[in-house]
């Protein structure tokens, strides 16, 4: 036994035959590295495909896709490969997703990101309203789609009904509540949060309002003789709990706002 321990460290101590152990051990390496590589770049993979044509702004249901295996070679142009990346979405406005086609990250995206997503994600007999913003009054550009606000509204009286001046008088309060955000726009009309990379300034907020609530807010907004300002205020609704119904605040502001607007049949009939 002590022959073979001695023969054995002998043999480790010569030259040649570390060199060729090494030579063997860089061999089985590269074998071994090699055969990984191949059998990496040739394994199929298992990527969602279309089972049939899906036009653009369709949203993407389990029974439009369909799975398939492809080399990976193919995984090139972001192709998505999971499932869970492609159900739930949309095709994009501006394309077609063929049937048998595979689907790209850039034909597939949230329904925020849709061009025409304002026209059917509002409850029914609600009006959109567009309001203009910048990045001051959305707070840095820190109201986002689906964020809840409110509506404050601010009245500076600047003359009096004859024209004569007096001291400015203002009224500050919450007019609305409870304002879920539909989109926010930048001055061209593009989702400002839709490429982050490009940083557009936002220049309208969406929301939906009830109607009566709407007139209202066209009232202030179209105030001469006195200066309006329409202030959205960020809220929690929605994120600690359940958010409430969009609702009038203050009784007095919209008492206001009517005295100093005509009143319509509509209003007549939604005070009496």
């Amino acid at each position: 036994m002590n022959n073979v321990i001695l023969r054995i460290k002998k043999a480790l101590t010569n030259k040649n035959t570390v060199t060729v152990v090494g030579v063997l051990l860089a061999i089985v390496v590269l074998y071994v590295g090699y055969n990984w590589r191949v059998n990496k770049a040739i394994a199929p993979v298992t990527v969602p495909y279309a089972v049939e044509t899906i036009s653009p702004g369709t949203e993407i249901t389990e029974k439009m896709i369909g799975t398939i295996e492809v080399p990976p070679s193919m995984l090139k142009g972001g192709v998505i490969q999971s499932v869970s990346q492609v159900v739930n979405k949309y095709a994009s406005s501006d394309s077609i997703i063929p049937e048998g086609s595979l689907f790209y990250s850039r034909y597939v995206v949230p329904k925020e990101r849709l061009e025409a997503a304002i026209i059917y994600d509002y409850p029914k007999d609600y009006v959109l309203y567009n309001l203009p913003v910048d990045t001051e009054t959305t707070y840095g550009n820190s109201i986002f789609p689906g964020n809840y606000i409110d509506i404050y509204l601010k009245i500076i009286n600047k003359a009096n009904a004859d024209g004569t001046v007096t001291q400015d008088k203002i009224m500050v309060g919450k007019l609305i509540e409870n304002v879920k955000v539909i989109a926010v726009k930048d001055a061209d009309g593009n989702n400002v949060f839709s490429n982050l990379d490009e940083k557009n300034s936002p220049a309208l907020v969406i929301f939906a309002i009830p109607e009566d609530l709407h007139i209202l807010l066209r009232k202030a907004s179209y105030l001469r003789t006195y200066e309006a300002t329409i202030i959205p205020v960020p809220t929690s609704e929605g994120v600690d709990g359940e958010a409430g119904e969009v609702q009038l605040s203050s009784n007095d502001i919209k008492n206001f706002i009517n005295s100093v607007t005509a009143m319509t049949d509509a209003d007549l009939a939604g005070n009496s």
